[in-house]
């Protein structure tokens, strides 16, 4: 639009000196349309908003206009991108009178060129009047809209954004409460039953007392470990020493062994090498957390870790001959072994694996953790 000004602007001083280069406005007529260009110019600096200095200028560019239609009628088609000027700048229901005032002189001028009432001319200005208008109007209105639903997507983004960071925030302290679970927990609760053991056993049998004391000694020693390691990176540190699952399973295993339980591990087929370190981590700790509830609240004598490698699943069993438990009420069981059920079931959930828990009173239980993996 201003580029249209400044081209009807020129084309209406060419026009003027190409017909009137001799008259005695000519000077006038010039110094008023390098007036109107200066001021036009000066617009864009104002801003859009009606302040007084942007009304005054609006004032000083209609004015300026009104005298070189007044002097040369041929500078009327001006109007037109003083339209979107006035309309820009003045709300609706004032820009419009000023629309029609533009309008009116325009015609007025026109009137006065072609020397008698031309149906063009009298029809031509109004209808450029009413489409300008009118284009202006649905633009601003679409403007109004975008915009709104712009604010309406930055806010709703904003709003995700925040409840990605809180959903973010809840499943980790979710996940650290169960990594202390698997770890420090149960570390310290093998240690009270251990040191509770060599209690009640020092004045009696001083020698097995010790062997309770230097076993819940190596215990700390390993929570501490995996404290550290829990600390720095939160990798498993029966992982982290490089020896892969299955040689961690062992290590698990050998340390839950006591005269109490034997713990035993089998595996049938390879595990893909290299396992991804999610599911690793996620089935070391799924067995430590098994055989902690073994421990705890099976009064069970053995318990076997059997790792099954699949093409497209990796599934890990823990079976025990202890008391076993009722499948059917499922609150019951849960509470008759502790949080480790629900932690099992949460790091499976993550990986998109299953958990089946097969048990009946006084026949044992048995655990099924299957993980599936992206085909060999």
């Amino acid at each position: 639009m201003h580029t249209a000004f400044f081209v009807l602007l020129a084309a209406s001083v060419a026009r003027y000196l190409a017909r009137h280069g001799d008259g005695p406005h000519t000077p006038g007529v010039i110094a008023l349309s390098v007036l109107l260009a200066v001021l036009y110019v000066l617009g864009p600096a104002l801003g859009p908003r009606p302040t007084a200095r942007r009304l005054t200028w609006l004032g000083l560019v209609v004015a300026a206009w009104a005298l070189l239609v007044v002097l040369a009628p041929s500078f009327a088609w001006c109007a037109v991108p003083l339209f979107y000027t006035g309309l820009r700048t003045l709300p609706l229901r004032a820009a419009i009178p000023l629309v029609a005032l533009l309008t009116a002189l325009a015609v007025a001028a026109q009137l006065s060129l072609a020397g008698w009432a031309d149906p063009n001319v009298l029809l031509a200005p109004p209808a450029v009047a009413a489409v300008a208008t009118t284009v202006f109007v649905v633009m601003q209105r679409q403007a109004a809209r975008r915009d709104a639903l712009i604010d309406d997507l930055v806010r709703t983004r904003r709003e995700l954004a925040a409840t990605e960071r809180r959903e973010g925030t809840l499943a980790e302290r979710e996940r650290l409460a169960r990594e202390i679970h698997d770890t420090l927990a149960q570390g310290l609760s093998s240690q009270r039953m251990l040191l509770q053991a060599a209690d009640r056993l020092w004045d009696t049998a001083p020698g097995t007392a010790r062997d309770h004391v230097r076993t819940a000694a190596a215990i700390a020693e390993r929570s501490l470990a995996e404290a550290r390691r829990f600390v720095h990176d939160l990798t498993p540190a029966d992982l982290a020493e490089g020896g892969g699952l299955l040689q961690a399973l062992r290590a698990v295993a050998e340390r839950e062994t006591t005269p109490a339980l034997t713990v035993r591990v089998h595996t049938e087929g390879s595990p893909p090498d290299p396992l991804p370190a999610p599911v690793e981590s996620a089935l070391l700790r799924i067995a430590q957390g098994a055989l902690a509830n073994v421990r705890e609240h099976a009064a069970a004598t053995t318990a076997t870790l059997t790792l099954t490698c699949l093409d497209d699943q990796i599934v890990l069993d823990i079976t025990d001959d202890g008391r076993g438990f009722d499948t059917t009420t499922p609150a019951a069981a849960a509470d008759a072994r502790g949080h480790g059920l629900p932690a099992i079931r949460a790091r499976l959930r993550q990986l998109g694996g299953t958990l089946t828990i097969e048990s009946a009173p006084g026949e044992g239980t048995a655990l099924s953790a299957a993980i599936p993996l992206e085909p060999r």
